[in-house]
Parts: structure tokens; sequence; C-alpha cells
């Protein structure tokens, strides 16, 4: 079967940035909803009309892969509106109630960067942001969709989270 949407394909790959250094691999099949909301553009672009064994080496400049990164989402808070476990790495959907920031998206996921006696740092960029990377991507397997993946435009929470716009960006627009 050739992909084209709407169908499922099941991927496998290794992510690393531009100078060769793996960011990630995946060794096992994973499946993705094509002509969705699952996958980068650039990458349904290297995979339209190909079928299970194909194989592509993509160079994704963040304007294809997850933005530039956008210093103005990075801000502080205090830290007595966090629990007392915060830590780096901990990631929090919008800024906590009570925040002293004003004019950050709501709807963002910010990373927690830094931890201070008296403040937190908060990153509202993807995590690959600003970097290019490199793709190398192998189809495992292509399917129908059902009904169910057609109706919501992926096949649900997928690993690919890494490497999808998040939900209500634009497809065609650089993301964050």
């Amino acid at each position: 079967m050739n992909i084209n949407a709407p169908c499922v394909v099941s991927l496998s790959w290794t992510l690393a940035d531009a100078q060769g250094q793996t960011i990630d691999e995946l060794a096992d099949p994973v499946e993705f909803f094509y002509g969705g909301e699952d996958l980068l553009p650039k990458v349904e672009e290297a995979l339209a009309g190909h079928e299970t064994g194909h194989e592509a080496w993509l160079h994704l400049e963040p304007e294809h892969a997850f933005g530039d990164y956008k210093p103005e989402l990075v801000c502080f808070e205090a830290r007595s509106l966090f629990p007392e476990q915060v830590e780096p790495g901990m990631a929090f959907e919008g800024l906590p109630e009570g925040s002293a920031t004003t004019g950050m998206p709501a709807d963002t996921v910010y990373m927690v960067t830094e931890v201070y006696p008296e403040h937190v740092v908060l990153d509202g960029n993807h995590p690959l942001a600003g970097i290019a990377l490199q793709l190398h991507i192998k189809v495992r397997d292509v399917r129908e969709a059902t009904e169910e993946e057609i109706e919501a435009g992926s096949v649900g929470d997928s690993v690919l989270a890494l490497l999808a716009p998040p939900p209500g960006a634009p497809r065609d627009e650089t993301l964050h």
C-alpha cells in the first residue's frame, strides 16, 4: 500500500542534531497517522507515495521542525507557586495560578529549567526549538486508517509528540 492521506504508517527512526549527535532512537516501530496531526509536514512530504521499506534521510532546519528559539517564552516565577518537590525537567501546562508574568500563552507547556530558593525558571519553547535536525526514518508498515483515527486526525497519544506540532498549531507555520 502506498502512503497517501489518510493512512497509518509504522516508523522507526534515528533523530540527531546537525552535528550528528543522537537525540532519540526509535528501534521498535510506532504507528502515526499520515495526513493529520502526528507528523511534521516535511516528514509527510518525504513519505508521500512510498511504501513499506522506504527510507528517508532528512535535514530539517528549525523553521521546518520546531521553530526558532524564542527567549520571550522564558520567565521567572516565585518558588512558592510550585510544589515543594519541583525540579528541572518537570513540565506544567500553562503558568501556575498567581504567576506574575503577563502575556504568556496559557495553552503552552512550560519546562522547569532551573530552581532557585526564591524563583523557578520556566521555558515555553519546545525542547528542540532552534535546533537543526537530521532524521533517518524507515517505513516498517502502512495500513488503512480506521474511521476513529480519521475523525481524530491521529492514532492517539504517540511518542512523536517530539515530532508533531502542538495541538492547534498551524501546520504550515513555524511552531511555538
